[in-house]
């Protein structure tokens, strides 16, 4: 039996999240190829999350990590930003789980933790080429909200992909 928990990330813990963030940004460069983003620096890393330092200064968002039986495994990231344009009181800016930890339901319990104690208008973004992911939130918002959810698809300079957006209450 998993056991999985979430923990706020303090500030003195942002190394643990930057190196998660190595192992994220490898698993998104799949869906950017032929583009100019996502590739490594001299270093050997991809660079560094732009804005991370609000997640420590600004009241709307939070960092997370996300436990298994003790184990880190993955991390979140919340936020009251918008793809959509229109008014949101909770994003998911951005989710990640380990390979090891997916497709066993470790993501749909750490992504419920999230969710379900912050009653209010939630906005998921999910890229367009992210088929799996996609599929993935599609049925965390409609366990998560007792309405309707509101699927919408841009493609501008804001987003391109699936937008998701419900109530939680």
């Amino acid at each position: 039996m998993l056991d999985v928990t979430l923990e706020a990330c303090a500030a003195d813990r942002r190394p643990a999240l930057e190196a998660m963030f190595q192992l994220y940004v490898h698993d998104f460069t799949e869906y950017w190829a032929r583009q100019p983003r996502g590739e490594l620096g001299e270093d050997g890393r991809f660079p560094d999350y732009p804005g991370l330092d609000r997640y420590w200064t600004e009241p709307e968002r939070s960092a997370w990590f996300i436990r298994v039986n003790g184990h880190l495994a993955g991390f979140a990231l919340l936020s009251a930003a918008s793809h959509s344009g229109e008014p949101a009181d909770h994003d998911m800016a951005e989710f990640f789980v380990v390979r090891k930890h997916r497709r066993g339901g470790v993501g749909f319990a750490a992504a419920s933790l999230l969710i379900a104690p912050r009653a209010g208008l939630w906005e998921i973004a999910v890229t367009r080429a992210n088929v799996g992911a996609l599929a993935f939130w599609r049925r965390v918002a409609a366990e998560m909200s007792p309405g309707e959810v509101d699927e919408r698809w841009l493609e501008d300079e804001r987003w391109n992909g699936a937008i998701l957006r419900f109530e939680v209450a």
